[in-house]
C-alpha cells in the first residue's frame, strides 16, 4: 500500500491516476472526503484527514510500504505561520508516522523555488544554495531540512523531489494563470522584454517522476524536475500560437509592476483576500530560472514532454471543460480575421 497526502491537489489529480497505473495499491489521506469521489471510482481507499493533525496521519499510515508527501500549501499571499503549519508541521508529522512505521521510502514533494533568488548567471541544479524570500519558499526548505533531518536520524528512506513550476490540466493558478489564462482573457503583460528564463513542469511529468523515484532513486538525495527552460518571449508565443491569439504583448516596466503589486498587497491587509498581483510574486516574474533536471534525466530515466505539446494538451483541457471557452473563441476569431494566429487546437 502506499500512502499519498495532497491527493486533490493540483498535483494529486494527475498522480493518484498515474499510480494507480503503475499497479500501487493507493491509499490517499483527504482532507474533504467529499471531494474524492473520482478516487473511489479509481479503486483508491480514502482516509480522511488532514497533515496537521498527527493522529489522523498516523491511523492513515498503518500498513503503508511508500508515502508520496504531495501535500501543500501554495500561494503567493498569507501568514508565515500558515504555511509552516502545513508545509513544516503538516511534513513532520507524516514523516515521524512514516518512520515509525518503517516505510520502504518516502518521496517528499518540495520545490525548485526554495532557491528564492538564482545566482545570475548560474544554471540552478540541485547543489545551488537556496536563499528562500517569501513566507511559501521558507517554510518549503524547512521541510526539507526536516526530511533530511529524518534521514539521518531516524533513516527514513527519504527522496527529495524539487519540481519547477507545474502547468497542465487541472491547474488554474501560478504558471497556469499566467501564461494561459491572461493571455486568453486579453491580459497580454510581459515584463523585461521577455528574455527572462521561466522554469515550466509539465503536470503528468511530475506524477511520473513520482513513480521513477519510487522505483530508482536514490534515499537521501534530492532531484530537480522540469522540462526545458525558456525565455517567457518564447513561452508566449508558443501558447498563443496553440490558442490561435496575438503574439503581442505588452512590456510593463519592472518599477511599475511593483509598485502596483505593492500597493495590492498593503490594500489586501484590509481585505484579507489575495490579490491579483501580490508582491511575493516578484521572484516568481523577475529572476532568470535556469533550471537543469539533468540529475533526474541521469539516474531516474525522467524525460519530459516538450513544452510545445504540453500546452497543446493543457489548451484541450481548457476547451474540454469550458473554461474561458467563449473569451477564447472570441479571441482566437479575431486573430484569425487579423491574419495574426492559427486555428486554436481542437
Amino acid at each position: 500500500m502506499i500512502l499519498v497526502t495532497g491527493g486533490t491537489g493540483f498535483l494529486g489529480r494527475n498522480l493518484v491516476p498515474t499510480l494507480v497505473r503503475e499497479g500501487y495499491p493507493v491509499r490517499a489521506l483527504v482532507r474533504d472526503p467529499a471531494r474524492a469521489d473520482w478516487m473511489r471510482a479509481l479503486g483508491v481507499e480514502v482516509a480522511p484527514g488532514a497533515v496537521e493533525d498527527a493522529a489522523a496521519v498516523g491511523d492513515a499510515m498503518a500498513g503503508c510500504r511508500w508515502v508520496v508527501h504531495a501535500a501543500g500549501r501554495f500561494r503567493f499571499w498569507g501568514r508565515q505561520d500558515q504555511f509552516e503549519q502545513t508545509n513544516v508541521a503538516g511534513a513532520q508529522n507524516v514523516m515521524a508516522a512514516a518512520a515509525r512505521a518503517g516505510v520502504e521510502k518516502f518521496i517528499h514533494v518540495s520545490t525548485v523555488v526554495v532557491i528564492g533568488s538564482p545566482i545570475p548567471g548560474q544554471v540552478i541544479d540541485e547543489d545551488h544554495p537556496a536563499n528562500p524570500v517569501d513566507p511559501y519558499q521558507k517554510s518549503k526548505l524547512r521541510g526539507e531540512e526536516a526530511a533530511r533531518a529524518f534521514y539521518r536520524r531516524e533513516g527514513l528512506p527519504v527522496v527529495i523531489l524539487r519540481p519547477g513550476a507545474f502547468y497542465g490540466p487541472w491547474g488554474r493558478y501560478a504558471f497556469n494563470r499566467l501564461f494561459f489564462e491572461d493571455p486568453l482573457k486579453g491580459n497580454l503583460v510581459q515584463v523585461k522584454g521577455g528574455r527572462l528564463h521561466t522554469f515550466p513542469a509539465y503536470i503528468e511529468d511530475v506524477a511520473e517522476a513520482v513513480a521513477l523515484a519510487l522505483a530508482h532513486a536514490r534515499p537521501g538525495e534530492t532531484y530537480n524536475i522540469c522540462g526545458d527552460c525558456l525565455t517567457h518571449r518564447e513561452a508566449n508565443v508558443i501558447v498563443s500560437e496553440a490558442a490561435g491569439i496575438t503574439r503581442m504583448r505588452v512590456n510593463v516596466p519592472e518599477w511599475a509592476l511593483v509598485a502596483l503589486a505593492s500597493a495590492l498587497t498593503r490594500l489586501a491587509r484590509y481585505t484579507q483576500r489575495e490579490p491579483y498581483y501580490p508582491i511575493n510574486m516578484y521572484s516568481y516574474v523577475f529572476n532568470d530560472w535556469r533550471v537543469s533536471s539533468a540529475k533526474a534525466r541521469r539516474e531516474l530515466g525522467f524525460t519530459p514532454t516538450p513544452f510545445r505539446e504540453g500546452v497543446q494538451r493543457t489548451l484541450a483541457w481548457y476547451q474540454e471543460t469550458g473554461i474561458l471557452r467563449r473569451r477564447w473563441r472570441a479571441l482566437a476569431l479575431a486573430a484569425s480575421l487579423a491574419g495574426r494566429g492559427a486555428a486554436p487546437v481542437s
